[in-house]
């Protein structure tokens, strides 16, 4: 049979242009969900694992990386968080030769959002300890950032006997009322998701339109769960204040000096409840210092968790 090579061409380059327009249109509407899945795979080539696991009835994705004889170490991530954002320290830490998990709490990242679920720090801390029993981990090092860190305060004070060092990434937990809006965690307009970029770090990079348009969308799909969250945690039941002077295990506190969040007054207030812990804050850094500034922060974690 006789093939028109030229024929033949022409439908290749159509359809290979067909398929980059394709492309193209499904990056412009949906840009958040691109970015994500180029993530994803290079997590997969970096040795990421991404599994779920059913926790207290819930299905909980979560990433680990390291060495699967390597000393564990459990990091929660932050309100509106998600495993991912602690990629940048858990390669430092597996390449040190430790064992890092990762969740992703209910409601956030790729886990279940229950209606049913109450977003409270005190049941979300729950559910860290029933993923650490999921997991078979007697005993850890844990880790929290942000909203992660008042979690990981209640794990810890709760369950001492499982957790041999703690670290606390510009943390919540403290009583104190914020001095900005809150509402700026559920952004619902341009400026306002430029607010929070301000508020989250000193030098934010413009948005292009399309991508925050795009961020705009799943915010208002997912804004629910953060009311609920913040609705729990403004009304001050459980705040760590008295729980912090009772915690016995070593304590870090790792602290961004521009957090506009959680500014750093916060952790010199949790290192004079805790006098045997301490206090490192990274110049130039703000509340994404975990994943900002990991360069800086890094090393003293290992240093930390090495002794």
């Amino acid at each position: 049979m006789k093939v028109n090579w030229i024929r033949l061409c022409g439908w290749m380059a159509a359809a290979v242009a067909l398929a980059a327009l394709i492309a193209g249109a499904g990056f412009w509407l949906r840009p958040v969900a691109y970015m994500n899945e180029w993530m994803y795979f290079k997590m997969g080539l970096d040795g990421v694992e991404s599994r779920s696991v059913v926790v207290d009835g819930y299905r909980l994705h979560y990433d680990a990386e390291g060495p699967a004889d390597g000393p564990a170490v459990v990091l929660v991530h932050g309100l509106g968080g998600r495993a991912e954002d602690w990629l940048k320290l858990a390669a430092m830490l597996s390449q040190a030769g430790i064992r890092v998990y990762m969740p992703d709490l209910p409601g956030y990242g790729r886990s279940e959002r229950p209606a049913s679920f109450s977003y409270s720090v005190r049941d979300e801390a729950t559910v860290v300890v029933a993923f650490m029993d999921a997991m078979g981990l007697k005993e850890v090092d844990l880790g929290g950032w942000s909203m992660g860190g008042w979690i990981v305060q209640i794990v810890a004070s709760e369950h001492p006997e499982r957790i041999r060092r703690l670290m606390l990434f510009d943390s919540a937990g403290l009583y104190a009322v914020p001095d900005w809006n809150t509402a700026l965690f559920t952004p619902t307009s341009p400026a306002e998701l430029d607010q929070l970029e301000a508020l989250l770090m000193p030098h934010p990079q413009p948005i292009p339109g399309f991508v925050a348009r795009d961020v705009l969308r799943i915010s208002k799909d997912r804004a629910w769960v953060i009311h609920r969250a913040l609705s729990s945690m403004l009304t001050a039941r459980d705040v760590t204040d008295g729980i912090l002077p009772k915690l016995k295990m070593p304590v870090l506190l790792e602290w961004g000096a521009l957090d506009r969040a959680m500014p750093v007054e916060l952790g010199h207030k949790m290192q004079a409840l805790m006098p045997g812990s301490e206090l490192s804050v990274v110049a130039g850094c703000g509340h994404l210092a975990p994943s900002q500034c990991t360069d800086q922060m890094g090393p003293t974690v290992i240093g930390f968790l090495k002794r």
